[in-house]
């Protein structure tokens, strides 16, 4: 059997047996973080799943070091069921980067991969080289390494890869000459919909450069470029950028006031603009002329969510409790004598169960149903938590 396997194989190591490993030997999630399996776990490891059939593999915090990422480099020769790997901080260094590196060379079966451990920009020459030829991988996490301007280079070559759909580069140090080398990058994508860029010192450079992207770029619809040092030039940089761009619906910075005046006006001003969400610090006061703007904005986008502190100088109050609004269209379609299938259908022509959420807020907007805006978006980040831009009501 596997555990005896398995139990075998960490004799033969010198090593302790995992019991959580032995608990889970029918499940298809592993789950194994902060076990200090160290290299010679993870060898013992690595030959009892050869045989196993488990779709995710969570190995975050074990120190396997580069020694144990080339057991699990050659167990995954061998293994094609696993779909989603973690191995984020392990101490896997430059070796460990160019073991991973050449198993996505020929990898197929890895659709979502967690690599947060500290690499350089040497090591991004790798995962360059590799992702010019891996086009199954879906979700690239490379948050929390030492990325700088170098790095950005080999990413932004990494960007003319035709499957990465969702990529962290957060926690970085990308800087300028990095966001510039990934704006090139994103003017000819034509697969990413989730960008996270948060925390890399762009500056207002960066985000010029950004906003430059943003241009040309039509499949991005979630951005992050929270704490990057974007002042409010930086903002009206990149507002030169989004008022070309009718896809990206959210753009996540804490700005200050005239930062978010700036982005509304532009919202007002740019009617096939997607932008949903403006995000200011939550400590940030506006003033009266800021809010009758947003106001009349939002009658022209009805799906605007502008988050800011208060008004004149009062923090704001915390809004009243609403209703929950399934319920809301719950009482509604009893009421009605109509079921909650009979609703999504008649948006939903096409029957594959997924509403892009434009649709899906016009049709509740003209529907006679008593939801307000805040409900209606509430609504939306709940039926579509990963920003796909479509409600998934299966």
């Amino acid at each position: 059997s596997i555990a005896d396997v398995y139990l075998q194989a960490c004799k033969l190591a010198g090593v302790v047996p995992v019991s959580m490993f032995l608990r889970n030997l029918h499940s298809s999630t592993l789950t194994l973080t902060h076990h200090g399996l160290g290299p010679m776990g993870c060898k013992a490891l690595a030959v009892a799943l050869l045989d196993m059939n488990i779709k995710t593999l969570e190995l975050a915090n074990n120190h396997i070091q580069a020694e144990g990422a080339k057991y699990l480099v050659e167990m995954l020769r061998a293994n094609l069921t696993i779909h989603h790997l973690d191995l984020s901080n392990n101490c896997l260094l430059s070796a460990g980067a160019e073991h991973v590196a050449k198993m996505l060379l020929h990898n197929i079966s890895i659709k979502s991969l967690k690599l947060s451990n500290g690499f350089t920009d040497d090591d991004a020459k790798y995962f360059s080289d590799s992702f010019s030829s891996n086009f199954k991988i879906k979700e690239l996490d490379l948050s929390h390494n030492e990325f700088c301007g170098k790095g950005g280079e080999h990413i932004g070559q990494m960007l003319n890869n035709e499957g990465l759909e969702v990529m962290d580069l957060s926690w970085n140090q990308l800087r300028m000459k990095g966001a510039v080398a990934l704006s090139a990058g994103l003017k000819v994508n034509t697969t990413l919909k989730h960008l996270d860029l948060s925390w890399n010192g762009f500056g207002n450079e960066g985000a010029l450069a950004m906003g430059e992207s943003l241009k040309f770029n039509n499949t991005l619809v979630y951005l992050n470029l929270n704490n990057n040092r974007i002042t409010n030039e930086g903002v009206t940089m990149l507002c030169r950028g989004l008022e070309f761009n009718d896809t990206l619906r959210l753009a996540y910075n804490s700005i200050t006031v005239e930062g978010a005046l700036a982005l509304v006006k532009m919202v007002k001003n740019t009617p096939k603009t997607a932008l949903e969400e403006i995000n200011m610090c939550q400590n940030v006061l506006v003033n009266e002329n800021f809010v009758q703007l947003l106001e009349s904005t939002c009658e022209e986008h009805p799906g605007l969510d502008v988050q800011y502190g208060g008004v004149g100088g009062f923090i704001a109050k915390k809004p009243p409790k609403r209703v929950d609004p399934m319920k809301v269209i719950q009482d509604y379609l009893d009421s009605h004598k109509l079921r909650l299938w009979d609703f999504f259908r008649n948006i939903d022509k096409d029957g594959t169960m997924r509403v892009p959420v434009a649709d899906f807020r016009k049709a509740v907007q003209h529907s006679s149903i008593p939801l307000d805006r805040y409900q209606i978006e509430e609504l939306i980040q709940r039926l579509d938590s990963d920003r796909t831009g479509r409600v998934d009501y299966r």
